[in-house]
């Protein structure tokens, strides 16, 4: 059966497993409620055997209310036994480097630059000196930088095409834009990444970006992928 909005994908997953990957969250707890229930009653009209849930990371500044995303990530999710892939962002690392190093760093610096200063607020803090809630702290510090599966590679930001996937550490993963963006040729997967907004989620033969820039105003974004095909969610 062919659901409405379906397209063929780039990739391939296993028989039987259904992906839903989610872009850039940003603080934007309510759009991610929101996402969420949309994924709950996509998964209640056509269940599959097995379900994967990924956010691409940056679940933290700019937007109101990071710290209400961090207790949405800590929550049973949207579909009930599915496997949670919760990814860092740069973002999460930036936060993690300015917890570390405390008030007046230049790690602090650098994360109220890039919108650490909604993330203080949301907590009600000050500055980098604040304690998170130890499960916020322990989800942050356990985020994984990537999750392949079938054909494909879920990533932040994305891949330096020349180098061997093996080869890849947390500055390309979570922070490169080019060349990656404009590389002409196939990947050794298929990158399903956020990280750079685009106006609409992009679909290409090596890469499928899903950040739409929730916290600027555009729609937060479900990338679904189940066999040979995809289709989106948006809130």
């Amino acid at each position: 059966m062919v659901t409405q909005g379906e397209k063929p994908a780039p990739g391939r997953l296993p028989e039987g497993l259904r992906v839903y990957a989610i872009g850039d969250v940003h603080g934007c707890a309510g759009r991610l409620a929101a996402l969420h229930a949309r994924i709950a009653r996509d998964w209640q009209a056509r269940p599959a055997p097995r379900c994967a849930v990924v956010h691409l990371g940056d679940y933290v500044d700019r937007g109101p209310d990071s710290a209400a995303v961090l207790d949405l990530l800590l929550g049973p999710g949207p579909v009930p036994g599915a496997e949670a892939i919760p990814l860092r962002g740069n973002h999460e690392a930036m936060m993690l480097a300015a917890l570390t190093a405390g008030p007046g760093s230049s790690a602090e610096e650098h994360w109220l630059w890039n919108g650490g200063d909604a993330t203080l607020a949301s907590y009600g803090a000050q500055d980098a000196g604040f304690a998170p809630p130890p499960a916020h702290l322990a989800l942050l510090r356990g985020l994984p930088l990537s999750w392949e599966m079938g054909d494909y590679l879920f990533v932040h930001a994305g891949i330096d095409p020349r180098r061997p996937l093996a080869a890849q550490g947390a500055q390309e993963v979570l922070w490169i834009r080019e060349p990656f963006l404009s590389w002409p040729r196939p990947f050794p997967r298929v990158v399903v990444h956020g990280h750079t907004p685009c106006r609409a989620p992009e679909l290409r033969p090596n890469r499928i970006g899903i950040d739409t820039g929730a916290v600027a105003g555009g729609p937060l974004t479900c990338l679904v992928l189940e066999a040979d095909r995809l289709r989106f969610l948006a809130a």
